[in-house]
């Protein structure tokens, strides 16, 4: 049975993780010197692909861990684990610094018209951090329709979210400010520091169980 608590829950995962307001100055980065039509292009293909890649983690990541040998306890630590170091980038910020070297390799790297593939969709939106939360989040709230529908909308209004930010990517950076996007940055990693011990902890208390047993 879904309880509002756990879809909201997926959902502050969901977009503490793919954080849009803090990609919204590395997408300026990325796409300077574009016109504004060509920019909402490159933000709407990135989001739409971005969209598919995390839907199909939704939708058979448990599966595919399966046939790894992988149980999902494993990588709800392995999960829980990288979210929390992404969660140190956030609060001491590192993860900034990184996307923005990304985002250098990617402008002198003869590849401005794909950026909506790369960096911007797999690496920036569903990057491993996005990727991890949501096998975990599919499999902590269970496989029946009704959740995977559930968690599908969930997806879709994050990636709404970020579609918007990128779309408005130039008033927030400049309504924002350094001081702004430092402080923000730092409660969403605090709160993802939390998540992220959270399914540490349950993992490996089922690990655990699961030895005894």
């Amino acid at each position: 049975m879904l309880h509002f608590d756990s879809l909201l829950n997926a959902f502050v995962t969901l977009m503490v993780t793919i954080d849009p307001p803090g990609l919204a100055p590395i997408f300026l980065a990325l796409t300077q010197g574009m016109t504004r039509p060509e920019r909402l292009s490159a933000a709407l293909r990135g989001t739409v692909i971005a969209f598919v890649v995390l839907l199909m983690f939704l939708l058979i990541g448990s599966a595919v861990l399966e046939t790894l040998g992988i149980t999902i306890h494993a990588f709800r630590v392995a999960g829980g684990l990288l979210l929390f170091y992404i969660s140190f980038e956030m609060i001491f910020e590192k993860r900034q610094q990184r996307h923005e070297k990304t985002s250098e390799r990617a402008i002198t790297s003869d590849y401005v018209a794909n950026l909506a593939v790369f960096p911007l969709a797999v690496l920036l939106i569903a990057g491993p951090g996005a990727i991890s939360a949501t096998v975990l989040l599919s499999s902590q709230l269970g496989s029946e329709p009704v959740t995977k529908a559930a968690l599908c909308a969930i997806l879709a209004a994050a990636m709404a979210i970020v579609l918007f930010s990128l779309f408005i990517a130039d008033r927030i950076d400049k309504y924002l400010g350094a001081t702004g996007r430092t402080i923000l940055t730092r409660l969403l990693g605090l709160l993802l520091a939390a998540l992220s011990v959270q399914f540490v902890a349950d993992g490996v208390i089922a690990l655990a169980k699961g030895a005894a047993a």
